[in-house]
């Protein structure tokens, strides 16, 4: 089956891969850190202004791929530490409506930049879309 990738449109990626690919109808987001688009660099604040701009960043893959966040259904949050759980799921609440998506939280010992968060995303196409 061919994939068809998405980029946001001011997105930018540390490696060789893809914003999201999709496989039918499942549409398959890669992690974001909390990069500002336009500088490049790890936005300031605490860890729920990054949860925010790792989220936003991601909202623009999933516009690209003509997508909302309506139409995630599962997540996995990676944290540098798990004291921050409760400022990240502050700011993650408050981006998804409910139902919220399916999501696994997971302590990790580093990310890229020195991001204290990572998120990734998995997305349904509605019945009938291309």
């Amino acid at each position: 089956m061919p994939r068809t990738a998405y980029t946001a449109e001011r997105g930018a990626t540390a490696g060789p891969y893809s914003h999201a690919v999709d496989a039918g109808a499942l549409v398959f987001l890669s992690g974001q850190t909390p990069r500002d688009p336009d500088t490049g660099t790890l936005v300031s604040g605490g860890i729920g202004a990054q949860t925010t701009r790792s989220l936003d960043n991601l909202a623009a893959v999933l516009h690209a791929a003509g997508l909302t966040s309506d139409d995630v259904v599962k997540c996995n949050v990676y944290l540098v530490d798990m004291d921050d759980f409760a400022e990240m799921n502050a700011a993650y609440a408050a981006f998804f409506a409910e139902p919220r998506p399916a999501r696994t939280t997971i302590g990790v010992a580093a990310l890229p930049m020195g991001a204290r968060v990572e998120i990734e995303m998995i997305a349904l196409r509605p019945a009938g879309e291309p």
